[in-house]
């Protein structure tokens, strides 16, 4: 039976995508659940599992075409299993094939990557296909789509085009600056109480938890604290309207190969630290992996950036539209400052807070990275939600 292969139902937002690359070709065996190809749109790079077991027996987009949601783009014929069966799972494996799987070997091979390299996370130390994906990415700091221009003297220069990804990164940050009134405010943080408070309690945090206490969850219960007081900074504009959210969805920017992409956590207010860290590694595992989801990414009410991780000492965020607000933190030096007269070393922090000055004044911002730093400073505020 030949079965049509569809692309997947994209989001509202979303027209089309593009295709990025076939991971089988026309007449290669099928492994239900197999990735067939990868699909990038404007927010993610989605794969496309086989639904059933087969045969591809057709072609009808390449790498690189444009697609639109549930058109057909290959044929299927499911009823060669047993063809299937026996190609998807060799009879004899040498031990050196062993130690990487069938898929990772074949993407290693189309990818000209040495697995000896890879340190493998399959059972037994193998080699599986996220690793040699993972490893396909850190390579690929220039696209195969890059074409060389030779210069007079030998210089090289390439033109590359940008991943759709990257396009719509472009489009949404220039949106930002030219429709919206952006200001950003500053403030610097003593992080000594809360590096104390975690160096107490990680390990019985983490025992209890099963996951470590980062910092991260405690900028976020700082920022809900502060959103709580000032419901303005958790709002968005709509036209000539202002949209006050009853709710509190966090984005946190996480770096990735394919560009800055921002998965929100839903209701945040409602979430213990355990939980945020939870989905914060979570997150962050999928971004590496390419397996952010579109869902992930829509909404937020409000964002935190952390260029601390990259060692940024000052930054001005740019406002993730349509929200009001966004915090900037950065990397905790140990700094001279005066505290009750005297010069003392502490771990300082400086928090930078873009906002839309069309709807939040100046006196809510400044007071609302006050908020932050004292709830920061004094994190009993936190736990006990004063």
């Amino acid at each position: 039976m030949q079965i049509e292969v569809k692309v997947p139902q994209l989001s509202e937002s979303v027209s089309e995508a593009t295709l990025v690359s076939w991971h089988k070709q026309s007449g290669e065996a099928v492994a239900e659940g197999e990735n067939l190809i990868d699909i990038e749109t404007d927010k993610v790079v989605l794969e496309l599992p086989a639904i059933k077991s087969g045969v591809l027996t057709k072609i009808y987009k390449q790498n690189g075409d444009k697609v639109t949601s549930n058109e057909v783009i290959a044929l299927l014929d499911t009823d060669v299993k047993h063809e299937v069966s026996r190609a998807a799972q060799p009879d004899v494996m040498t031990k050196e094939q062993a130690a990487v799987m069938p898929a990772a070997q074949k993407i290693a091979a189309e990818n000209k990557i040495d697995t000896a390299a890879i340190s493998g996370s399959g059972s037994g130390g193998r080699v599986i296909k996220e690793d040699v994906l993972i490893a396909v990415q850190e390579k690929s700091a220039m696209p195969a789509t890059a074409v060389p221009l030779s210069t007079a003297g030998g210089r090289v220069e390439q033109r590359v085009p940008m991943t759709r990804i990257r396009q719509r990164i472009a489009e949404r940050l220039l949106q930002s600056q030219q429709n919206a009134a952006i200001l950003t405010t500053f403030n610097e943080v003593n992080m000594l109480p809360v590096i104390e408070l975690r160096n107490h309690y990680k390990d019985a945090f983490e025992k209890k938890h099963g996951v470590k206490l980062g910092f991260m969850s405690f900028f976020i219960k700082a920022a809900l604290l502060a959103l709580h007081k000032f419901p303005v900074v958790n709002a968005s504009v709509d036209g000539t309207d202002i949209i006050y959210h009853g709710y509190y969805d966090i984005g946190v920017a996480i770096g990735s190969d394919r560009g800055l992409v921002v998965p929100v956590i839903r209701d945040a207010d409602k979430l213990s630290l355990a939980d945020i860290e939870r989905q914060i590694i979570d997150f962050g595992a999928r971004a590496k992996n390419g397996k952010i989801t579109l869902e992930d990414l829509t909404g937020g009410t409000f964002s935190i950036s952390n260029g601390g991780v990259f060692g940024s000492m000052l930054s001005t965020p740019i406002i993730n539209p349509p929200q009001s607000a966004i915090l900037g933190i950065h990397a905790t030096q140990d700094r001279p400052v005066a505290e009750n007269g005297q010069v003392v070393i502490r771990p300082m922090n400086y928090l930078a807070l873009s906002y839309d000055h069309r709807i939040v004044d100046g006196r809510d911002a400044v007071l609302f990275l006050t908020t932050i730093k004292e709830a920061l400073e004094y994190p009993g505020r936190v736990l006990l939600d004063l």
